[in-house]
């Protein structure tokens, strides 16, 4: 069993939920139940899925949250296209989310080869 708080990728993809949830503050109302909730669900889902995999006694299973929190980044990323494509975030704020996120995906994508 892992220590999740001791984690760099559950840290920085906490800190990353955080900023997913102060950009989407600036959403208008119409996006309340669309991306901004697509977007907050699926930040959450990232440091969830690190910490729940922590619990797991094996590494395989630990490997799946992994994989799951991998997922969620990925769909992330389409929101955050997707928003930046509305106008929603500026170019330049997407750019620093985006390789936030892919900092991210490539350590997680890393910790996981190692569970192997």
């Amino acid at each position: 069993m892992h220590r999740y708080k001791d984690l760099e990728i559950w840290k920085l993809s906490r800190k990353f939920c955080v900023s997913i949830y102060e950009q989407t503050s600036n959403f208008p109302e119409s996006e309340k139940f669309g991306l901004v909730s697509q977007l907050r669900r699926a930040s959450v889902s990232v440091p969830s899925n690190i910490s729940e995999g922590c619990s797991r006694n094996s590494n395989k299973d630990f490997s799946r949250f992994l994989e799951i929190a991998i997922g969620s980044c990925y769909e992330i990323e389409t929101q955050l296209l997707i928003a930046t494509d509305l106008d929603l975030i500026n170019k330049e704020t997407s750019i620093t989310l985006l390789n936030e996120l892919n900092k991210i995906i490539q350590m997680t994508s890393k910790f996981k080869s190692t569970l192997k």
